[in-house]
């Protein structure tokens, strides 16, 4: 750490600049708080949808749901919006709520400690040095990209990158191109890259559950409504919110409720795959649900052209520039794209904050994350998480969760200041007590009984990362901060006084 002369000292250091970062420091502007910084890794805001630029990047929620409710807009082209879109409207909401001067680029965050002493996050940056009494981690899971150590990787001697570092300027044209992996990322790259490539090879561990994508352009007639009677705008949001969590409970009571969906998207492969043969490759044998349903209208007819392989296997081992599947067949391949996701439930930035006594967040994660409302850890004193354990959503926008735990912020730093304390600590019943609910009502949903194995588990099995429930159900949980549920640390003592 450097010398108090080189520490700047803040109330509030936001880490991420993505969705939640920029919407912590939206909240906290308007709370009528100015004494921040976002603390940002890369050279502008975005996230993920920042670094995630390859080839057919979108979004799989309708525009007007995946943006923030107190920043409407009315302008979206598509009714499904493109990475360079949802990218564009992060830096107008930076610009809109006077961001700019709060924005700390390539400052990555190398270390955060809690001084027991001082009763303060102390901070360390490639750039810097900072000091704050509260601490919001809004890096998401979506950030750190996992590729699979595979035997002879390193001797592959053509270009490989993960679809969240997508190389511009490799030209695919003509290439014999490896995909590994079908997933969200996976479903969108495929068939924007077929058309150009000399050969694809996809590498399938498991199909996933594919539905048509209600996908078209916004007319100039809506957009001139939507901007003009910003009501029917919010009446369209509100709309496809609804929907969405009519469609919750089948997820998580309910999932026999699912056979209709299952029909459906059964429907839409035999639509675009008509070879029998490859059709039984692309059938999953789960219940629909238990891994992330993906929507696409291009994915099917692109496994269908000629220059297409797939592979219903995983990548084993590579030799040269062969690659060896599992079920043993080789591949000769120019390049590789690992579409293979993105470290969630073991979140890398975890192994670097460091919380009372010494210990990391990984370390009190090594049986699995938990948190009390997927924002507060026990230990972490005035540590809140955005997109925190058992917040993510399976069908809905995130953005949704995202404004329910800016809600819990403004309310712990309204009672942080209020309670004449100087910080909050969860208590450990409190924190074990919402867990083992949240845990109890996993056990019916489809992602713990759908027959799969799916990136919403961790190294356990368990179900860290989604939210069993409505959105609004979380929302009423996030609406307050109770006091009874935290133990408060004065500044007098280093330990708190208030069990």
């Amino acid at each position: 750490m450097g010398s108090s002369a080189t520490v700047q000292h803040v109330k509030v250091a936001i880490i991420g600049s993505g969705f939640g970062g920029l919407g912590a420091a939206v909240r906290l502007r308007q709370e009528g708080e100015t004494d921040f910084v976002v603390l940002e890794r890369g050279d502008s805001v975005g996230g993920t949808w920042r670094d995630n630029s390859y080839p057919g990047c979108a979004c799989d929620v309708p525009s007007h749901l995946y943006s923030f409710s107190f920043a409407p807009n009315p302008d979206w082209p598509r009714t499904f919006s493109g990475q360079p879109e949802i990218r564009a409207y992060l830096e107008r909401v930076a610009d809109r709520f006077d961001l700019r001067g709060h924005l700390r680029f390539r400052h990555m965050v190398t270390g955060a400690r809690w001084d027991e002493g001082t009763a303060r996050w102390e901070i360390d940056t490639e750039q810097g040095h900072y000091s704050a009494q509260v601490l919001v981690a809004a890096t998401g899971p979506l950030s750190d990209p996992s590729i699979p150590d595979v035997p002879g990787i390193a001797d592959f001697p053509g270009e490989i990158f993960h679809s969240a570092q997508w190389n511009h300027d490799y030209d695919l044209a003509g290439k014999r191109v490896a995909v590994i992996g079908t997933g969200a990322s996976a479903i969108q790259i495929v068939p924007a890259i077929q058309p150009k490539v000399g050969r694809l090879t996809l590498f399938q561990r498991t199909p996933p559950w594919v539905m048509s994508r209600m996908d078209r352009n916004v007319t100039a007639a809506e957009r001139f409504l939507y901007r003009h009677v910003p009501a029917t705008q919010k009446a369209l949001r509100g709309a496809l919110w609804l929907v969405r969590e009519y469609q919750v409970g089948a997820f998580v009571k309910r999932p026999g409720l699912l056979r209709a969906a299952e029909a459906l998207a059964l429907a839409n492969l035999k639509r675009g795959v008509k070879d029998p043969v490859l059709r039984a490759k692309l059938t999953p044998d789960y219940r629909f649900g238990c891994k992330r349903v993906l929507l696409s209208n291009t994915y099917y007819p692109a496994l269908a052209q000629p220059n297409v392989d797939v592979v219903a296997a995983g990548l084993r081992e590579v030799k040269g520039s062969t690659l060896v599947a599992s079920d043993g067949t080789e591949h000769e391949v120019d390049a590789i794209v690992f579409s293979t996701g993105f470290h969630v439930t073991d979140l890398p930035v975890a192994d670097h904050i460091v919380g009372a006594g010494g210990r990391t967040l990984a370390e009190e994660w090594v049986e699995g994350m938990a948190g009390l409302r997927g924002t507060t850890v026990r230990g972490f004193p005035n540590l809140l998480l955005v997109i925190g354990p058992n917040t993510g959503l399976g069908n809905s926008s995130m953005v949704l969760m995202i404004e329910s735990q800016l809600n819990y912020l403004a309310d712990y730093l309204r009672k942080l200041d209020a309670s004449g304390a100087v910080a909050l600590d969860v208590t450990a019943s409190a924190q074990l007590r919402w867990n083992d609910e949240v845990q109890r009502r996993m056990a019916r949903t489809v992602w713990s009984t759908g027959g799969c194995r799916s990136w919403y588990l961790d190294a356990k099995g368990n179900n860290t990362t989604l939210w069993p429930g409505t959105t609004a159900h979380f929302r009423r949980e996030t609406r307050t901060v109770d006091l009874h549920e935290y133990d408060l640390i004065h500044a007098s003592v280093a330990q708190p006084v208030n069990a």
